[in-house]
């Protein structure tokens, strides 16, 4: 964005903390090779489990029977930065094309999903009434970062700092979002006003409107790029 001129202003709505346990995944990690499917949902789970791997002292060569799900173009770039090849990544970045693009290879199979502690149960609900046996581990959590609130209520406040518009990335980063700034919905709306909200795609949206707030931009294509070409976009003239 600052490429195009933007002002830009970095505050975090989520934290990645390691898991309070790493036993589940270890344990997954040490018996890898029953495993048909490993399916990772973000960079931060393949990093998370290839350091695990590592810690481990595995070798890749154990990994490399595994047909491998990545939910978008960044999380199989990382995951083919380990010398892993991805056999599938959905049509659009969100866990029911991840469901829809395993449908057909599914069923008596079994799957890992290493993902963040708090995360939508779509993929493991809807592979196992595919016949899949799924084992969800948990990769590393999200927590709100505290030391925004300040921050994000001093820059609403200014009226040389209000920010024009706002970016989601994900769920989570809602519902931080409003815990960081406010909790009682109303007042946060009206401190809202004029603000466009901005989100990387329809899961995002939906969370943005459960919270009674506008989406005045969604990207077309759910990634960081896809959500700067759309704030890009000039707005439709009324």
């Amino acid at each position: 964005m600052r490429r195009l001129g933007a002002d830009v202003v970095e505050i975090p709505f989520i934290e990645i903390r390691e898991p309070r346990s790493y036993r589940p995944l270890d344990a997954a990690l040490k018996n890898i090779g029953g495993y048909d499917w490993l399916i990772l949902t973000s960079v931060n789970g393949v990093d998370a489990v290839w350091n695990r791997v590592k810690k481990l002292r595995l070798n890749l060569k154990q990994l490399r029977h595994l047909k491998v799900a990545a939910i978008g173009a960044a999380t199989k770039k990382a995951i083919e930065k380990r010398g892993i090849k991805v056999n599938v990544i959905p049509e659009e970045y969100v866990a029911e094309s991840v469901v829809k693009s395993l449908r057909k290879n599914i069923a008596g199979q079994r799957v890992l999903l290493a993902r963040a502690k708090v995360a939508r149960d779509v993929i493991p609900t809807e592979l196992r009434k595919l016949g899949a046996q799924v084992d969800v581990v948990e990769a590393y959590e999200t927590v709100i970062p505290q030391t925004s609130r300040a921050r994000l209520r001093a820059l609403l406040k200014n009226p040389r700092s209000r920010p024009q518009v706002i970016t989601f990335t994900s769920s989570s980063t809602v519902r931080n979002y409003m815990s960081l700034f406010e909790r009682r919905r109303v007042r946060t709306t009206r401190s809202l006003h004029g603000i466009r909200f901005a989100s990387i795609g329809p899961v995002t949206s939906a969370t943005l409107r459960e919270f009674g707030l506008p989406v005045h931009v969604e990207a077309k294509e759910y990634t960081i790029p896809g959500l700067i070409r759309a704030i890009a976009k000039p707005p439709r003239q009324p």
